[in-house]
């Protein structure tokens, strides 16, 4: 199991953890566009690495349109000689609406189309291909010389989408280089939706599974003492009720026949009650969401016993704060 490392950290943070991170051993590094900018990270830690993959996870494609995320993702990929991995995600309505003011409409079909627009952009660039993209939502027929990357050595760069539901699990396996699963999920969701779906999907386009890279940010519930233990906790607990507060991921809760806490939750959202809203995990739903592990010893058998044939990395989230632990979790990962 691939162990990616975040850098959601400001921005006079990046260079260090980035530095720190590939000595340490981790795979990759990714960023997050959350109350940053995803791409200025990226930089940094491009500037101050030389080997660990880069990359988004997620950045909004719906922020932005086809060309500019793809000058954006070309330009990152040859400054980091090709470790460049764009990482995109659709958000959901409210935020593409009403915070970025951005148009929204069937967010799988108009994903795709963004996707093979970029890819249609890319291939213009490296391979001179005259730009004739005439889609639905997005429509490229224009570039000249003067538009043209003059640095064009280390190729497109990979394409990873973000996908919970069924139809954007599709499109991924369609159009994208990898999948980046939702951290509101489960083993059983996961194996009994997720994957299945991932799979048909794969085959209709003629691709092997062994060639597609699945991520996921799994939470861990873990800590070198009681205290860091129970803070850790709370925290997850927190996160894990934010993401049941909103209607997209209600599935995941139904499937463990939970529907009824998406909709408390989201009441509570409402009211700004995010203190009540964490009350709602249960420990017996903390348990099916996040790896709990009092021991921090035992964490990375409970990963991979919970999720080792169904991922190909682990976008870290936990940090037990002791780089020693941290060296050998990452160790202890990608043993075998």
């Amino acid at each position: 199991m691939r162990v990616i490392n975040n850098i959601i950290t400001p921005l006079n943070n990046v260079a260090a953890v980035a530095a720190a991170s590939e000595k340490t051993g981790y795979n990759g590094l990714f960023s997050a566009e959350i109350n940053n900018d995803p791409f200025l990270p990226i930089a940094l830690a491009a500037e101050h690495t030389s080997s660990i993959e880069l990359m988004t996870s997620i950045a909004v494609a719906f922020a932005r349109n086809p060309m500019t995320l793809a000058n954006t993702a070309h330009d990152l990929n040859e400054y980091s000689g090709g470790r460049f991995v764009l990482g995109i995600g659709s958000q959901i309505k409210p935020h593409i609406t009403r915070r970025l003011s951005m148009p929204w409409s069937r967010p799988a079909a108009r994903m795709r189309e963004f996707i093979l627009a970029m890819r249609a952009i890319w291939d213009c660039w490296h391979n001179d291909s005259p730009l004739r993209f005439e889609g639905e939502f997005y429509q490229h027929t224009l570039m000249t010389p003067m538009f043209t990357p003059a640095q064009r050595s280390a190729g497109p760069p990979k394409v990873k989408l973000a996908a919970v539901g069924p139809k954007m699990t599709a499109v991924a396996a369609e159009v994208a280089d990898g999948m980046i699963a939702h951290g509101f999920t489960t083993a059983t969701y996961m194996r009994e939706v997720t994957l299945p779906t991932l799979e048909r999907a794969l085959a209709a386009s003629g691709k092997n599974r062994r060639d597609f890279d699945v991520c996921c940010p799994f939470m861990a519930v873990s800590g070198l003492n009681e205290e860091a233990f129970n803070t850790n906790k709370q925290a997850v607990k927190m996160q894990l009720a934010f993401y049941a507060s909103t209607p997209a991921y209600k599935p995941v809760l139904e499937k463990h026949g939970w529907g009824e806490v998406q909709e408390r939750a989201h009441s509570l959202s409402k009211q700004g009650d995010w203190v009540a809203m964490a009350d709602l995990i249960t420990d017996e739903i903390l348990a099916e969401f996040a790896v709990v592990c009092e021991n921090p010893a035992q964490l990375s058998a409970a990963l991979k016993s919970r999720f080792g044939d169904m991922v190909d990395s682990w976008q870290l989230t936990f940090d037990s704060g002791d780089p020693d632990f941290q060296q050998q979790l990452i160790r202890d990962l990608n043993a075998g």
